[in-house]
């Protein structure tokens, strides 16, 4: 190797980071891609892992998430019509998604740690990508809701078992720009079904089907082959993978690097490991993040979509309706990708200042949207611009990924709770506050979102409190090792300070 792997210690955050001795300055083009300042091994073996494992689990994301907008959008394209769907069955065929999401998400996280990623995964690709396909089939609300749950069923490992994998792989100054560009994935197939669902409107009639059931044909169209390419191409975890494009080498750098970053191996689950992981924080406190966190976000609510389809002045079109809400998913992109490069980058791995700001910003624009009677050019910019706080999702798995990197078992569990808790308050949520009924003015749904969002703002301000806690805990035990030791002595302590004038 023609650079050496530095270990990895923690920051007063709880972000994980080289020893201040170890600390080169950073060249400038660390900042827009981060293997610009690496080796020539360690650079080309991510470009393989990035060419491999990001891009598949991208397309897998994206065609989980095409399906769920799909939804949406063939709701104000037909569906509801034709299905005859009255008040808020809409809302419930949602939920049913949403419990067997909940159902599936903890245990087929729990699964990864004994079946290996790269069958698990893409099993899971091919069931819900059937099922897809047969929801162009439906002819009643009843067979909607059952196909509904069971997609839910088979899409609820996917999203916490990538996050897991990711974490697996990449470290601190690594993770938050490739987490976040995995999941912007599924903001740009919530633009991709708009402009679809428009495409394939004109194939309304051909071969019996009407436009909305074309949409769930091309959706299974695009994602089986990503299904099936993905048993190819995911990498499993360093340890065990047997992907083609990784070779010896490739493999002993994985392990060195993971080492460096202080992620624990497997261990298996026991009594005593439970025991271990329900005694600390993080599973408690993370969590809360995703409870409030989807609250304040809307997360999933087609308010602008509904909002324009009930406007009757002016009256808007139906490519109209499908394409206007897609600039919602652009700015969540760019907000996602903005947050992630600047955390990774000038932030150097701390997450909190970014979610800090994007929280902030989110009661400006529900506050807007309950007032009402506001300029329409404002209403316009609130409901396109709200969506930046979905932000606060991946960033949170990504500060539980690193919190918890000590314990295998541990983040994947955390990981999939977190995400579990994010679906299960908005299964109710959006019966209680988010009815189809009550749009587009949500009298409940705005002023939740607003008491949510402070709350967000609190959970930010703990979680920093507790990492940074846990982290000077684990710093004074180490010095406690090496003084008991006698590791570091004064004699050498001065080739471990820091030089006058160098950044630590």
């Amino acid at each position: 190797m023609s650079k050496q792997i530095e270990p990895i210690v923690t920051n007063d955050d709880g972000d994980h980071q080289p020893p201040i001795q170890s600390v080169p300055k950073r060249p400038w083009k660390s900042y827009i891609w981060d293997t610009f300042d690496k080796s020539p091994e360690e650079r080309k073996f991510l470009f393989k892992l990035d060419a491999g494992m990001l891009t598949f689990t991208c397309l897998g994301y994206f065609i989980r998430f095409l399906d769920q907008a799909n939804l949406n959008n063939a709701f104000v394209s037909g569906m509801k019509e034709d299905l005859n769907m009255l008040g808020n069955q809409y809302n419930y065929a949602q939920t049913l998604w949403t419990v067997g999401y909940i159902i599936g998400e903890i245990p087929s996280n729990l699964v990864l740690t004994k079946i290996r990623p790269s069958i698990w995964i893409p099993t899971l690709e091919l069931i819900w990508s059937v099922l897809t396909i047969c929801t162009c089939r439906v002819t009643s609300v009843n067979q909607l809701y059952a196909l509904r749950f069971f997609i839910g069923l088979a899409e609820a490992g996917f999203f916490p078992g990538v996050m897991y994998m990711l974490g697996s792989w990449y470290g601190k100054n690594e993770l938050g720009k490739r987490s976040v560009i995995f999941h912007v994935s599924g903001a740009l197939a919530t633009m991709f079904s708009g402009y679809l669902m428009t495409a394939v409107i004109g194939l309304g009639g051909r071969l019996g089907h009407r436009g909305w059931q074309w949409l769930f044909i091309m959706d299974g169209v695009i994602s089986l082959p990503v299904a099936v390419s993905s048993f190819f191409f995911l990498p499993d975890l360093p340890h065990n993978t047997r992907v083609f494009y990784l070779n010896k080498d490739d493999l002993a750098l994985a392990e060195q690097r993971i080492k460096s970053f202080g992620r624990a191996k497997r261990e298996g689950f026991s009594k005593e490991k439970l025991r271990k992981i329900f005694s600390r924080w993080h599973i408690w406190v993370f969590p809360l993040m995703a409870v409030f966190g989807g609250g304040a976000s809307g997360v999933g609510q087609p308010f602008f979509a509904f909002y324009l389809k009930q406007s009757k002045n002016p009256k808007y079109t139906l490519a109209q309706i499908n394409n206007y809400p897609t600039t919602q998913a652009a700015v969540m992109v760019v907000a996602e990708l903005t947050y992630a490069w600047i955390a990774d980058g000038p932030l150097n791995g701390k997450r909190w200042p970014v979610m800090l700001f994007a929280a902030t910003l989110s009661p400006v624009f529900w506050i807007s949207l309950l007032v009402w009677n506001i300029p329409e050019w404002w209403r316009w910019f609130c409901y396109i611009t709200l969506q930046q706080v979905i932000a606060l999702v991946p960033l949170n798995l990504i500060w539980a990924n690193e919190v918890c990197s000590d314990d295998n078992e541990e983040r994947a569990l955390v990981v999939a709770v977190i995400n579990t808790i994010q679906y299960a308050q908005s299964a109710w949520l959006q019966l209680l506050i988010w009815k189809q009924t009550d749009s587009p003015r949500y009298k409940k749904g705005f002023p939740t979102a607003i008491a949510f969002s402070f709350v967000v703002i609190g959970i930010i301000f703990l979680i920093r409190h507790l990492a940074k806690r846990e982290a000077e805990q684990k710093k004074s035990q180490r010095d406690q090792i090496e003084s008991d030791s006698g590791v570091v002595s004064s004699s050498n302590a001065s080739e471990v300070a820091v030089e006058p004038g160098k950044s630590g």
